[in-house]
């Protein structure tokens, strides 16, 4: 951590090694710093926003909670404009005081993206206090497919996942292996992905747990299908059910799923 990469740092600089692998940026977006640059050797240069609590200074684990955003939130679109357009980030930050958040602005939505995103986890891991059981990923739009490739090379590495208004790409082996929980919450009739994608890996992942010997009751804990009908969205005055997913970060049962409590 450096005095630029959190505010209210003063006191943290002497006990606190500032990671040499990160460039620290000095723009401010909605409280986090942006147009922060990791450099990795075998992933390229890694473009992220970052938020601090003020009081974090590394003598204490705090959780830490990765944010993808969708097309719109995309580096090439602007720095910044993923928190600007999306509010998972900023409303995160009612869950949980002692928390870092991450909030990526990758290139795509593909398996580049996703080795990012697994690096940019990692080296917080190994450079912050981070707490280990408390590692939290969610996927918006393009971010979502970007999060199921995530649970397909490294779904160890977090606590749960929040899959949102997406589609799954990634293979369900090593997600099942792993056996971290997801989320999938999306429109019934999203209006760029359907919600045929989604009821499929639901239906596949139930069917590999069931294959694994889990019951019922466990699978229910594992995997999480939300269907929102188009009253859910008329109630909001929301007219586009994928549009309308950005409001999923508002809604207190499916964030309070994501940072309840989860059996590692």
């Amino acid at each position: 951590m450096t005095g630029s990469a959190a505010e209210g740092t003063d006191a943290a600089e002497n006990t606190t090694k500032v990671p040499e692998d990160i460039v620290f940026g000095d723009e401010r977006v909605r409280g986090f710093l942006f147009d922060n640059v990791l450099h990795s050797e075998n992933d390229g240069e890694i473009h992220f926003g970052l938020y601090i609590p003020e009081d974090y200074d590394g003598s204490e684990s705090y959780a830490l909670y990765v944010t993808l955003p969708g097309y719109e939130g995309l580096y090439f679109q602007g720095v910044g404009v993923n928190i600007r357009a999306e509010d998972y980030g900023i409303e995160a930050q009612k869950y949980n005081e002692k928390m870092i958040i991450l909030a990526p602005q990758l290139n795509d939505w593909g398996m580049t993206s996703a080795r990012q995103t697994t690096a940019l986890t990692r080296y917080f891991l190994a450079h912050y206090n981070i707490d280990p059981d408390r590692v939290y990923l969610n996927g918006y739009s393009g971010g979502g497919e970007t999060g199921s490739l995530v649970m397909e090379i490294a779904p160890e590495l977090y606590t749960a996942f929040l899959h949102c208004s997406s589609q799954w790409d990634g293979e369900l082996g090593p997600l099942v292996e792993a056996m971290t929980p997801v989320y999938m919450v999306t429109g019934e009739n999203d209006s760029y992905y359907g919600s045929g994608s989604v009821r499929k890996t639901y239906e596949n992942l139930v069917r590999l747990y069931r294959n694994k010997g889990l019951p019922d009751e466990e699978i229910q804990k594992l995997v999480v299908l939300d269907l929102k009908d188009q009253a859910w969205f008329d109630e909001r005055g929301i007219r586009d059910q994928h549009g309308g997913g950005g409001d999923f970060a508002r809604e207190e049962d499916i964030m309070g799923w994501l940072f309840g409590e989860h059996g590692r």
